[in-house]
């Protein structure tokens, strides 16, 4: 079956259900990409499921990333303990797959037809980087963002949620003088811009939450966007694909895992390219 490639992954949509898939493979088994996981693939499902139906509230399994979803998604996460079930839940497969699905949905698995054969050393490699920096013994020397911190500013950085002061617009919403105090309106950003600049930086000159894995990447590229909506930004590249940079080249934001501490995952907003 011919799967639309959305955000990096395969999906397959139905009038109840959209199956996530990654489109990378090892030994006909469908694996993550570099920084992809389980709650990668739910918010891409979820963010092609608004496109069609309002979604209430959701579900997700053990083992998920529900807050980081709701905050990227705007989707209510369900609470266990308040009566009733919600009206979407997440599925997920023993390989690289997520299903959104109407509650109650009868969901049937197609056979995607795109599969990219990974490197197993590198895959291997890859996994045991990640299992390391999330055990609880590894403290990373760089920027320490707390969980606390991180969940504060979530919304705002993983919804693209911006303010509009004065007919600019202004992300991540900030404190401004301008507005005298009052809540300036917000304003949904487009998830594309333009290169304006890149870089790239060495294994050994990566910031040190990368470490274990910017060797295996050979170093960590970053790109400078000009958003469609008007605020630029800087955004670390997926790992999951090469990229080749050039000026005004078009770029779409995606979620993708960023680093981790203290066992507890960051995700964000990496750059990727748009194929025409």
């Amino acid at each position: 079956m011919t799967a639309e490639v959305w955000m990096g992954y395969l999906v397959d949509h139905q009038s109840d259900f959209t199956v996530v898939q990654s489109p990378f493979v090892l030994d006909s088994v469908r694996v993550f990409g570099a920084d992809s996981d389980a709650t990668t693939l739910a918010v891409a499902g979820v963010l092609h499921r608004l496109q069609h139906d309002f979604i209430e509230s959701i579900s997700v399994p053990d083992g998920m990333d529900g807050a980081s979803l709701s905050s990227a998604t705007h989707v209510v996460l369900h609470d266990i303990e308040a009566e009733g079930e919600a009206s979407w839940e997440v599925l997920m497969s023993d390989e690289a797959t997520v299903v959104v699905a109407r509650r109650g949905a009868s969901v049937e698995l197609q056979k995607l037809d795109v599969e990219i054969e990974v490197d197993r050393k590198f895959h291997t490699a890859m996994m045991d980087a990640w299992a390391r920096e999330l055990s609880n013994a590894h403290v990373s020397q760089g920027a320490y963002i707390s969980r606390a911190q991180y969940e504060e500013a979530a919304q705002s950085r993983l919804s693209m949620q911006g303010q509009v002061i004065r007919s600019t617009v202004s992300w991540p919403p900030r404190f401004s003088h301008l507005v005298d105090g009052d809540q300036p309106p917000l304003h949904q950003l487009q998830r594309a811009g333009a290169i304006q600049s890149w870089t790239t930086l060495s294994a050994a000159g990566a910031p040190s939450e990368f470490a274990l894995r910017a060797p295996l990447l050979g170093g960590i590229s970053t790109v400078f966007l000009q958003l469609d909506d008007g605020p630029r930004g800087v955004f670390l590249t997926v790992d999951d694909e090469d990229s080749t940079f050039t000026m005004d080249a078009r770029m779409e934001l995606v979620f993708r895992r960023l680093y981790a501490q203290e066992g507890f995952v960051r995700y964000g907003l990496k750059a990727r390219a748009i194929h025409i």
